[in-house]
């Protein structure tokens, strides 16, 4: 006699793909969709990296071999997002899944310093994508509340920070974006994760990254910056869940309990 599995196994056979899973969050929610019995497809706009983490995958899963793959997708770019997003749904086939995760350089700058361009930079990846995506995804997502789209968002969405009007302005968007796409994709379920700090390579790029990590890890009631590993899991349950749409997990270390330090 065999232990039921009903629970753990809820993505056992399901497709999902990780737009931006090469590395960072998305990267996590990949191994975590393996060890659920997935198959996953990962894509971001860099081939090399797509290649590095596929083989990473396979290497950490060696039973799940043949149920990981990658294919790039460039969607930097709004001129071309929508081609080269439809060429990437194309290639995957029929999906029960999508998670967003993709991200680029944190556009922090000064409201002052702020133009045209720069604002429509910071949203090409972070917002306009998603829109994107919420109008090409029906037609590969299996059909039911069984499917699913998982956006991403950050605490700054809920406590701005000094010189991040752009981007807060972008991630408090996509808490409307998911609550009107799962009206209008319903029964497929929309969902959003909102992270606090998490130790990802997106803060490369950043001046004083180590002072700036401690920092947001003092604000937390927890002590610690977020782990890719603990921030997977809201993925993983947003999947799992036929129940929950047009909400939002917030994972931030408590740090919207208290003040600003």
């Amino acid at each position: 006699m065999t232990d039921q599995s009903k629970y753990i196994s809820k993505l056992r056979g399901a497709k999902i793909l990780v737009i931006g899973g090469s590395s960072g969050i998305g990267f996590g929610v990949a191994e975590a969709s393996l060890e659920h019995g997935a198959t996953v497809v990962i894509s971001s706009s860099n081939i090399k990296r797509i290649e590095d983490a596929v083989h990473q995958l396979q290497a950490s899963y060696p039973s799940a071999h043949d149920r990981v793959s990658g294919h790039q997708c460039d969607i930097g770019n709004p001129e071309t997002q929508e081609a080269n997003l439809t060429q990437l749904l194309d290639k995957c086939g029929k999906l029960d899944h999508i998670v967003w995760t993709a991200s680029d350089s944190l556009a922090i700058k000064s409201i002052s310093e702020v133009d045209i361009d720069f604002i429509r930079k910071a949203g090409a990846t972070r917002f306009f994508g998603p829109i994107l995506l919420g109008k090409l995804a029906p037609k590969y997502l299996n059909p039911g509340p069984a499917s699913s789209i998982t956006f991403t968002t950050g605490s700054v969405s809920e406590r701005p920070l000094p010189n991040w009007v752009v981007l807060n302005s972008y991630a408090t968007g996509m808490q409307g974006l998911t609550r009107g796409l799962a009206l209008d994709l319903a029964p497929i379920r929309v969902n959003l994760v909102s992270a606090g700090g998490v130790d990802t390579p997106l803060w490369a790029s950043v001046e004083n990254k180590d002072s700036l990590l401690k920092s947001i890890a003092a604000a937390t009631t927890t002590g610690d910056i977020g782990h890719v590993e603990d921030v997977a899991e809201s993925y993983i349950y947003l999947m799992k869940d036929k129940n929950i749409a047009g909400s939002m997990i917030a994972t931030n270390g408590g740090a919207l309990l208290l003040g600003p330090t």
